[in-house]
């Protein structure tokens, strides 16, 4: 038997939401271990001068306890 926990994080691009979402999973990578999934629970632009020039991304990371 296994058991996961879920922890939120945000992530950020200059590119787009799957960049965004790419570099959240490797930054939390370096930290968590067992990472099983991720769900894209909120997105968020920033705007300037009437173009999107960032996305973030609140991300709920599922990965497996270790023993």
């Amino acid at each position: 038997m296994s058991v996961a926990k879920v922890t939120e994080i945000i992530a950020s691009s200059t590119v787009g939401i799957e960049d965004a979402v790419k570099e959240g999973v490797a930054r939390a990578s370096k930290t968590l271990h067992g990472i099983t999934g991720v769900w894209v629970s909120d997105i968020k632009c920033t705007v300037n001068d009437n173009a999107v020039t960032e996305w973030r991304c609140t991300l709920k990371v599922t990965f497996v306890l270790n023993d």
